[in-house]
């Protein structure tokens, strides 16, 4: 198979994540559960994954970076832990349903006010939309860093900066550029970044998190057992224990640990994103010659995730998709994406879109072999 939905997960990882992953499922106990040999293993390997995320990200501090399942529960635990009944919320329409769930139940449960800024007819943020709706009585702006439907980055210290001038705070949904874009919190102005594990940072799944920088009170979402502090009533509020309720998933983030090493060894990010890019661009080359292809979103930014979306003719995405994954072994994604408002903007809410998306381990044959397919089947 020719694995062309990294977007989704990567699902080639490297070997050193596999080997983290069994060893841990081998020897590692219950984090702050006890003084045993295992349960203090598991403790150093968290706390090692909180240092280099941190890093990473540019977090100030390590014991903000609070480990959740996925990049869902990150950003459930940020909005509600941030927002307020009858607070007031900006968006975009590039927004994910990790976002856009969580911001409709509020406002029909807690009356809590949510605006959205559209984007141009190639899914491009409406920066000038977005300042107009960003007034002083704005408790948060969320926004995606990359939309997961065209690749399209988005300027988070631009809208930081709009953010902070209202007065509001900026949490940023990082699923689809940890490990692939650069994020500088501090540098930035980014007041959250929520990521997850499983996709640009090359971990297993059932891992993410989300980084606070200090003095944001992001109140807890989940409460339960920590380990520490038993005889509290309510959910202690010490960092990172705060957002950190029940058994954390300590196999899976070894095997996240092992992932940032990866990266790092690589070169970093940049080298990452390098390469990735690189593929994409190869890719978007080679189908713009080929008739009847339709391409969702600008491919001239500086920054972008290797993302290539597209239709051929107007033939069902799904049915494309398909063909490719029975006639020629190409595993991508069609359909909606779980970004309905997107589709909306981009008129693709009937037939979707096929999304290609690059990862560290794909080749330019592989690349080569999908421009080759799409070439068949625009021919049919």
């Amino acid at each position: 198979m020719i694995y062309l939905d990294n977007a989704a997960t990567t699902m080639l990882k490297p070997q050193a994540v596999i080997d983290a992953v069994t060893q841990a499922m081998c020897s590692l106990g219950n984090a702050g559960r006890g003084a045993t040999s295992g349960a203090l293993d598991a403790a150093r390997t968290i706390h090692g994954c909180r240092a280099k995320l941190a890093r990473l990200l540019g977090c100030p501090r390590a014991d903000h970076v609070c480990f959740t399942p996925n990049s869902t529960a990150a950003l459930n635990t940020a909005i509600c832990g941030v927002v307020r009944p009858g607070d007031r919320v900006v968006t975009t329409v590039l927004e994910h349903n990790s976002v856009l769930r969580p911001l409709n139940r509020l406002a029909a449960e807690q009356g809590v006010a949510v605006e959205r800024a559209g984007c141009d007819a190639n899914g491009v943020l409406d920066y000038d939309e977005l300042e107009r709706l960003v007034t002083p009585d704005t408790r948060a702006v969320v926004v995606t860093h990359a939309s997961n439907v065209t690749g399209n980055a988005v300027d988070i210290a631009r809208v930081a900066a709009m953010a902070h001038a209202a007065g509001a705070l900026v949490i940023v949904d990082a699923s689809q550029s940890a490990g692939t874009a650069h994020i500088d919190m501090h540098a930035m102005g980014l007041d959250v970044v929520c990521f997850t594990g499983h996709k640009g940072l090359m971990g297993p799944q059932g891992t993410g998190g989300l980084a606070v920088v200090e003095g944001i009170d992001v109140a807890p979402w989940a409460m339960g057992g920590t380990g520490v502090h038993s005889f509290d009533e309510l959910q202690p509020l010490e960092w990172p224990t705060r957002l950190e309720a029940g058994t954390l998933n300590g196999h899976g983030i070894a095997g996240l640990s092992a992932g940032l090493d990866f990266i790092e060894a690589q070169g970093g990010v940049e080298a990452i994103a390098a390469h990735e890019r690189s593929l994409a661009e190869r890719f978007l080359a080679g189908v713009r010659e080929i008739p009847g292809i339709k391409l969702y979103g600008v491919f001239d930014q500086p920054v972008r995730s290797a993302i290539v979306s597209l239709n051929v003719g107007d033939i069902d995405s799904a049915q494309i998709s398909d063909a490719l994954m029975q006639g020629w072994g190409i595993a991508t994604r069609p359909g909606a994406h779980c970004a309905p408002l997107m589709h909306r903007a981009l008129g693709t809410e009937r037939q979707g879109v096929v999304r290609f998306s690059f990862g560290y381990f794909n080749t330019d044959g592989e690349v080569d072999a999908a421009i080759d397919a799409l070439r068949d089947l625009s021919c049919d």
